[in-house]
């Protein structure tokens, strides 16, 4: 899931407003100690909700008035609270509907109730703030700026650069969206409208999810846009948000969706949310990206010709796999990010051998010649290389995407089609609206079979060198003409080529979704 990189225009952890603290010792941020991103998330306390409400001035260069509250638990006894928040003005907090004292630390909001909070209480933090649209210093994501208004991209750690919160992918909680803009736009959120209020001059939509989500997760759209409905499998709605001035022309591949959710139920499984769409956005970002109930595409990834129809409806069907592997079954730690990545490029490999002739055994036989490379480059599948300074989306690397599909190549042809079929279809029931790790994926695993996989998997995913493909003896690493290169901007941060018609997709066709 490649970034454009932006010219910085704002500071990130001073554009907070400071509010004295109260005495004591300096706030400072804090984080969980995920590997990959250790500042990211904050221990101490559970958030069960967001409620976002954002106010659109008309102008997508503007910040936004917005308030959020979230309704949390406390793990541990709290003399402060940390929120991960960096682009944005704070105007007010409030804990517990009193006035409480704040301040900025690294990326951190740090709010520092008058007592402590006990362990197992109930807490409501209220932040009213700014969500600013312009980019942000030495950071990808987070706002993006769209030809007619606003879309997300908060993978992996941008959510908050919009909204402060707990920044995590191990704390999914439920989400109420609220978006005020003037006549003449449109809103759309995750999950499904509960109301539009129109008044005069503006009309405010609110939408909320049935099934908890990530930060990362998050999508609102504000523009000229038209909200196209249908039918899929099992009466699910169907919603999908197209720049209206476009909609005839991007209509043929919107009827695609219904008939793409049925072919991955056949797969794993009834669908795990409560509506699914497409959101087709005129901007240029050089990716997709899986946001929950409502997927981000590019628009001209469906009207440049130089793609071929097959290759869009595969990247279609990667962002649609990514629902139950990603979205529904999170990882507990990006270290696991092989999870999502590895498994929706597997269902998107797989929709291109069922549907249009593209062999997957031809792209996994030319993802092994390039294994040994990638690894060295970005490391293991399962244990990606610590991203540089400034180059966060680093960890999007070919290891996790066409790598990773390889470690499922590897498996099924290990333990046969009918267990590895049966594998997948019992890890995205076990762990439905939760989080999972690599640990867990090669217990169940080793459980559904009955036998340990432990040894087997464990080269596969944390080895230097790609281990030899049971039943192809013959496949062997390609050795590069020249060292690679780990510094090199990743596979994924560029718009991918367009495979030709007649040849079997390289395999890092996948590199530019997430």
């Amino acid at each position: 899931m490649p970034h454009t990189r932006r010219k910085a225009t704002a500071l990130l952890a001073s554009a907070v407003t400071v509010c004295l603290l109260a005495a004591g010792a300096p706030a400072e941020p804090l984080g969980i100690g995920d590997r990959l991103f250790p500042h990211l998330g904050n221990p101490g306390y559970d958030v069960a909700s967001y409620d976002l409400s954002f106010t659109y001035p008309g102008s997508n260069t503007k910040p936004l008035p917005t308030i959020t509250t979230i309704d949390a638990w406390t793990t541990a006894t709290l003399d402060r609270v940390n929120l991960d928040f960096a682009h944005g003005d704070v105007e007010s907090v409030e804990l517990d509907g009193e006035p409480a004292a704040f301040s900025a630390a690294g990326e951190d909001l740090v709010i520092t109730p008058e007592e402590p909070l006990p362990s197992g209480s109930w807490m409501r933090i209220t932040v009213r703030h700014t969500s600013d649209p312009r980019p942000a210093e030495n950071r990808d994501g987070g706002w993006l700026r769209t030809a007619d208004g606003l879309a997300m991209a908060n993978q992996a750690d941008a959510a908050h650069l919009v909204f402060p919160g707990n920044d995590h992918p191990s704390d999914k909680a439920m989400f109420t969206i609220r978006v005020t803009a003037p006549n003449g736009y449109t809103a759309v959120a995750n999950g499904l409208p509960t109301g539009v209020d129109r008044s005069r001059a503006a009309t405010t939509w609110t939408y909320r999810t049935q099934h908890p989500m990530a930060t990362e997760l998050a999508q609102v759209s504000i523009g000229r846009s038209s909200v196209l409905r249908r039918t899929g499998p099992h009466g699910l709605p169907v919603r999908d948000v197209v720049p209206t001035k476009d909609r005839k022309q991007l209509e043929p591949w919107l009827r695609k969706t219904p008939d793409q959710i049925s072919w991955m139920e056949e797969k794993v499984g009834r669908y795990p949310f409560e509506t699914y769409g497409v959101l087709m956005a005129d901007v240029d970002t050089g990716f997709e990206l899986e946001t929950q109930t409502l997927s981000l595409f590019e628009k001209d990834l469906f009207t440049d010709p130089a793609f071929p129809a097959w290759y869009v409806e595969s990247i279609m069907v990667h962002e649609l796999a990514h629902q139950w592997f990603g979205n529904s079954v999170s990882p507990r730690t990006w270290s696991d990010l092989w999870l999502n990545e590895g498994h929706a490029t597997w269902y998107e490999a797989l929709y291109a051998e069922e549907t249009a002739d593209r062999p997957l055994a031809a792209r996994m036989k030319a993802a092994y010649g390039a294994s040994d490379r990638w690894r060295a480059a970005g490391g293991p599948p399962a244990a990606p290389k610590v991203p540089k300074p400034g180059r966060k989306i680093g960890i999007f690397r070919p290891n996790v995407y066409d790598g990773a599909a390889l470690v499922l190549y590897a498996l099924r042809q290990e333990i046969g089609h009918p267990a590895f079929e049966r594998l997948e279809r019992a890890w995205v029931i076990r762990h439905r609206d939760g989080v999972a790790t690599t640990d867990d994926f090669v217990a169940l695993a080793s459980q559904i079979t009955g036998r340990d996989l432990s040894g087997f998997l464990q080269p596969w995913l944390y080895g230097e060198k790609t281990p030899p493909m049971p039943g192809h003896p013959d496949w062997k690493p390609v050795v590069p003409v020249t060292a690679p290169d780990a510094s090199a901007v990743p596979a994924a941060s560029a718009a991918p080529a367009a495979p030709a018609a007649s040849a079997a997709p390289a395999a890092p066709a996948a590199s530019a979704t997430k």
